[in-house]
Parts: C-alpha cells; sequence; structure tokens
C-alpha cells in the first residue's frame, strides 16, 4: 500500500510549527502542569481543537502557547516533539518554525522567560534530539504579526544578537488580513543582510498580491502556503521561473477554511504550472493530521505513485536549507528506500 511506502519514506519537512506540533499527549501534560484555559483531558482537548475559522485557530493556537510558562517547558516540548518527528513520522530533517516573541513576552510582565533562557532550552533540546533519534533539527524564527512592527523588532534581535548556529531563516506567520507585509521589509531586510533565509507566510488568506509583497518585499526564497497564488498565473509563471518553493499544507487549509475541499485544492494548479511543491503538516496535531497524512493527501491530489511521493520528498529535502552534506545524505537515502 502508498500509506505503508509513506509511511518508511525518509522525509524533510519545512513547514511545522514549534508549538503547534505538540500533540496531545505534550499537551495534556503542560495543561496539567499549567492548569486554566486547555483541558487536559484529551477527549475535551480533540472538541478544544475545532476550529471555526482562522481566528479562532489563532485564538486557540495562542493558548496553547500560554502553556509555554518556564524553559523546563521548551525543553519538554522540543524534545518530544522531536521523537515524534523521528519515530512516527520518518523525518530525517526538519525545519522547525519557532516563535521566541510569544515565550519572552517582553510586553507581558506574567508571561514570558529571557530570550536566553529560551535560547539555551532549544538548543539542549536540538542537541539531545539529534543524538537520540538521528533527527537534525534547524530553526526559523517568525515573526507574529498579530503583535505588530514591536514583535519584529523584538524577533529581529532575537535572531541577530542571541544566535545560534542552528537558525537558518526569518518569517512572518500569524493573520495576514489587517497586518500588511511592508511594515515589516526593514526587519527582513536587516535578516537577509545577516545570512538569514527568508521563509513569510503569505497568500493563505489573502490574495497573491500578499505574495507578490513577500517576493519583491521581503526577498522571500520560499513562501509559507502561497495558497492565492493560483489566482494569478503570472504569479504562478514568476515562482517557476525562480524556482521559490511553495510549503503546501492541505490540511491546515481546509481546517482554517483558506480552502472548502481538499478537490478544490490548488496543488495540482502548482504542478501544471511548474512550480515547485514541498509538502507540510504546519501544525498537524491541531489540525487532527501528520506529515505523513499529507503526503498521503497529497498523492491522491497528484494522482502519484511511489516514484512520484519519492519525488515529492526530494523537493523537500532540496528545498531545504540544509548544508550539502546532509541534503547528499538524506537524497541517497530516498534514492535507496525507493529502489533506484
Amino acid at each position: 500500500m502508498l500509506s505503508d511506502f509513506i509511511a518508511k519514506l525518509p522525509k524533510a519537512e519545512l513547514h511545522v510549527h514549534h508549538v503547534g506540533s505538540a500533540s496531545p499527549r505534550i499537551v495534556s501534560e503542560l495543561a496539567e502542569r499549567h492548569p486554566g484555559t486547555v483541558p487536559s483531558d484529551p477527549e475535551e482537548l480533540r472538541r478544544f481543537f475545532e476550529f471555526r475559522d482562522f481566528g479562532h485557530f489563532i485564538e486557540v493556537y495562542l493558548a496553547v502557547v500560554a502553556l509555554i510558562r518556564t524553559p523546563e517547558d521548551i525543553r519538554y516540548l522540543t524534545h518530544e516533539v522531536g521523537r515524534e518527528m523521528a519515530t512516527e513520522q520518518g523525518l530525517r530533517y526538519a525545519e522547525l518554525t519557532c516563535t521566541p516573541y510569544t515565550s519572552v513576552r517582553p510586553d507581558s510582565d506574567e508571561l514570558g522567560m529571557p530570550i536566553e533562557a529560551y535560547t539555551e532550552a532549544i538548543e539542549d533540546a536540538r542537541v539531545a534530539v539529534e543524538r537520540d533519534f538521528g533527527l537534525v533539527l534547524r530553526w526559523i524564527y517568525d515573526i507574529p504579526g498579530e503583535f505588530g512592527v514591536p514583535s519584529a523588532d523584538a524577533t529581529l534581535d532575537y535572531a541577530l544578537n542571541h544566535r545560534t548556529d542552528a537558525l537558518v531563516g526569518f518569517g512572518l506567520g500569524g493573520p495576514e488580513v489587517g497586518v500588511p507585509r511592508p511594515q515589516f521589509q526593514p526587519h527582513f531586510d536587516a535578516a537577509r543582510a545577516a545570512g538569514l533565509h527568508s521563509v513569510p507566510h503569505a497568500g493563505e488568506t489573502t490574495g497573491p498580491e500578499t505574495v507578490w509583497h513577500a517576493i519583491q518585499l521581503l526577498g522571500a526564497e520560499r513562501i509559507g502556503h502561497g495558497t492565492s497564488s493560483a489566482q494569478d498565473p503570472a504569479l504562478l509563471a514568476h515562482l517557476a521561473e525562480t524556482g521559490i518553493a511553495l510549503e503546501v499544507c492541505p490540511s491546515s487549509n481546509i481546517a482554517t477554511r483558506a480552502v472548502t475541499r481538499l478537490e478544490d485544492h490548488p496543488i495540482r494548479a502548482f504542478r501544471e504550472a511548474g512550480v515547485t511543491i514541498t509538502v507540510n503538516s504546519d501544525d498537524p496535531p491541531m489540525f487532527n493530521t501528520t506529515l505523513n497524512r499529507e503526503y498521503e493527501i497529497a498523492a491522491d491530489l497528484l494522482e502519484l505513485d511511489e516514484a512520484g511521493v519519492a519525488d515529492l520528498a526530494r523537493s523537500a529535502v532540496r528545498a531545504s536549507f540544509a548544508d550539502d552534506a546532509t541534503k547528499s545524505r538524506i537524497l541517497t537515502e530516498i534514492d535507496q528506500y525507493a529502489g533506484r
């Protein structure tokens, strides 16, 4: 069965959020540590993760973020997310999108920890994950758009002045409506000048103009989601010509109502236009999915066999910001697994 092939296929993931990857097991543990808004009972938690729309998703997401209060919470979350990625999803490499601002929170007296403690915790866990499970983790620090320019100022400071060797990218997440991309151009200019890659979300819940802004103003090298790109043939042609990859997350788009039905998802239009596609899970437990499941969905929508699925896995590796040796190693693993 194709699902069996996918389950053991060596993979890389490029669009997956740090806190959003916390499984019910992990969230329950954190909710027990910090009782309050988020239920610890698994059945209640399942209902808690049923989203009405994108705005409600952000509300729920921030409630889970609020469970991350201490460096030990960060360390536990990161290590356990890494464990599940490696042992359950066949991941060899992942670029985990972290939003340090919502854990450091300089605007809050009740929430927050020093950035030094945050950085030490994720680094301790990263080293342990690679040692224990063979999974290479790299970080993307993203601006939480809902907190505006102050959060961008702080995130840039964390990226430039508290940088680790594992930090490879600079991103922008959160709501798109009412959060124009041009205001963040100076931050992306500075991050890119420091050698970080630009990977903003764009075109998830807004039109293709947001994707153009991400490319032209923020210097995007990959686009998070880019769902509405299919509405603009000139944009699709530009993406194909430049090789700017789209980080496609089908189940996420359905859960947040960015796409009405899976049958309507533009992933096929992307492929037909020659756009580089990578398949990702975004916030998998919150969307009741896994990376393996997203590969199954993509295979169905694109009518792929095992060889086609293996090509999807190769695309993610090639579009990653891994070093050449890591890319070569994982591509070799994929080739050997696929029988070449």
